[in-house]
């Protein structure tokens, strides 16, 4: 599968949108290095971009674009399931997502499934928070606090 890059421009910075005409690969934080591909911007690709800016200008609170196939644990998948679950402008802990994956001692592998989540935003782990603070984000609090805060929630 060749992959085709397309940017989204947030106020938080730029993300990239990766897949080809059938599915989304990846989306990068805007803290990752990455390139925007030339070309004509392939189906799915396009329609990710397009859900991303819908959200980012406030429109969009689900996504339902088609995300590629990718190496996981089962684990994982259970989590990425849990996280889009999480409805829009609502938080849950890394603990409620352990319980609700069926291992409540598992709250920071919860974090680390969360870190292995290739499609932030659309699959909305900036949606889990700590018992007793905002927790981490792979890319940056910030961009986390602006995500839950386009969202309504309030997080200092």
């Amino acid at each position: 599968m060749e992959l085709f890059r397309a940017e989204v421009e947030s106020p938080v910075g730029t993300w990239s949108v990766e897949g080809d005409h059938d599915v989304i690969a990846r989306v990068y934080l805007p803290n990752e290095s990455t390139r925007a591909s030339s070309g004509a911007v392939p189906e799915a690709v396009a329609l990710g971009v397009g859900q991303l800016e819908e959200y980012f200008a406030g429109h969009r609170r689900t996504f339902d674009v088609p995300l590629a196939p990718t190496t996981a644990t089962p684990f994982q998948r259970d989590v990425w399931g849990a996280l889009c679950e999480i409805p829009y402008g609502q938080v849950q802990t890394y603990a409620d997502i352990a319980i609700a994956v069926n291992r409540p001692r598992a709250a920071r592998a919860v974090g680390n499934a969360n870190h292995a989540n290739p499609w932030p935003i659309i699959v909305p782990c900036h949606r889990v928070v700590a018992s007793h603070a905002l927790g981490g984000y792979g890319g940056g609090v910030e961009v986390k606090r602006y995500l839950l805060g386009l969202e309504g929630v309030s997080y200092s």
